[in-house]
């Protein structure tokens, strides 16, 4: 139970490291932004990085009922999939400037678009995490969730005192993460500890 907590937490922050990236910009836009904004973005984010996962187990779950020789393979899916998101995550923090991420004021409408657009790579998680129960898998999105808040809170206030000073680094700590997390379940799937 505690490595299920302390893994959702990590891959909570892992994931949360693009939606970062996009509180810090919109503080850096907005300055002057209210505290009901910065809990709205950070919401926002929080809310799709719940969802996300939860459809992913959702649809790998249903497809793993129907095809339940696919379960040997989910430590290697898992691998896979972490690995390639931390590996473009790392990519894009080293490739990533401060005028890539000014944007205009975040209306609602841009706020979702940008929730779906830092949250597809958690849809994959919800492959990672398809031999839990719903309710861990629930548990665990809402660890996710949990910690994105958190994170986009924070980066929102820092963008909006720093600019986007820790935005590149950031993203790269979030691929590492997500990458380091991927070798542990792979470790973990096929009995290497």
């Amino acid at each position: 139970m505690i490595r299920m907590i302390l893994q959702a937490m990590l891959l909570g922050a892992g994931l949360a490291m693009d939606a970062f990236s996009v509180s810090m910009a919109n503080g850096m836009n907005e300055k002057n932004m209210a505290t009901s904004k910065v809990i709205k973005i950070a919401m926002v984010f929080a809310g799709f990085q719940f969802l996300m996962p939860m459809l992913g187990w959702l649809g790998v779950h249903t497809v793993l009922s129907i095809f339940t020789f696919l379960m040997d393979f989910i430590p290697w899916i898992a691998l896979i999939l972490l690995v390639y998101i931390g590996v473009g995550m790392i990519k894009d923090g080293f490739d990533q400037s401060e005028e890539d991420e000014a944007q205009e004021e975040a209306n609602t409408g841009k706020l979702i678009i940008q929730g779906i657009a830092t949250s597809i790579d958690a849809l994959s998680v919800g492959f990672t995490i398809a031999n839990y129960s719903f309710v861990s898998a629930f548990s665990t999105a809402i660890i996710i969730a949990i910690m994105t808040f958190g994170i986009c809170f924070v980066g929102v206030l820092l963008g909006k005192k720093f600019g986007m000073m820790f935005a590149n680094q950031a993203t790269i700590i979030g691929g590492a993460i997500l990458i380091l997390i991927g070798l542990e379940i792979f470790a973990s799937g096929v009995g290497l500890f």
